[in-house]
């Protein structure tokens, strides 16, 4: 399909989360995904919920400023680039997310009944994968291949708020200067006469990842 060359209203989007899977997290050298549709490898854990404000991507640049005798700018150009992601799980009983929030090697245990540890975390390297439903049934994954812990919200415990873990997450380098890929795909469509062909031959597409799978094939009742 060719580029739009006009405005496009459908080409404007929200920022919503894909239902049953917000954002999920594996160890470092986990194969990455390269495309928005793909089923996620089994190492990629399940974070839970994010919070209402969703997602953050920070972005710190420095600049270096070239100037003349006369004090005119004759250049500014950019000189370091970094990239760093902000976001709230809600599922504080998630033992995945306490990992996430406390080290890996800090929790013991399984969702609702853990011991967790409240240390300085280590520079544990791993792998965060957010899925993102952007409208029009378009899919957007944001991977970061390289990423740690940099910094930490205040946590409130008290009877009139929810527990949470408010964690910024450092996008490192992942090669040739890429802090994150972002991969954005629409949903596969099956068309009313696909679907036919496909029942009747055994085969279900999955509508979301485009996935086939087969069923057996009902059995024939044998002529009486």
């Amino acid at each position: 399909m060719a580029d739009s060359t006009t405005n496009d209203s459908t080409m404007v989007s929200l920022g919503k989360f894909k239902v049953g899977g917000y954002a999920y997290w594996a160890p470092a050298g986990t194969t990455l995904p390269t495309n928005a549709t793909t089923a996620l490898p089994a190492a990629f854990k399940l974070l839970g919920y994010l919070s209402e404000d969703g997602l953050t991507i920070k972005t710190d640049t420095g600049t270096t400023e070239v100037k003349d005798a006369n004090g005119t700018t004759v250049m500014k150009v950019i000189t370091s680039y970094a990239e760093s992601y902000q976001f709230v799980m809600l599922e504080v009983l998630r033992a995945e997310a306490a990992k996430l929030r406390y080290n890996t090697d800090a929790v013991n245990g399984s969702d609702r009944k853990m011991t967790i540890k409240h240390q300085m975390p280590s520079g544990e390297v791993f792998v965060l994968v957010f899925e993102i439903a952007m409208t029009g049934d378009v899919k957007d994954r944001l991977v970061i291949g390289n990423a740690t812990r940099a910094e930490f919200g205040d946590r409130q415990v008290h009877a009139g708020d929810v527990q949470v873990y408010d964690v910024t997450v450092s996008a490192n380098d992942m090669g040739n200067g890429v802090t994150a890929i972002e991969y954005i795909g629409v949903t596969a469509v099956v068309s009313e006469s696909s679907a036919v062909t496909e029942a009747l031959t055994g085969k279900v597409v999955d509508q979301v990842n485009a996935e086939e799978t087969a069923e057996p094939a009902e059995e024939t009742p044998a002529a009486e």
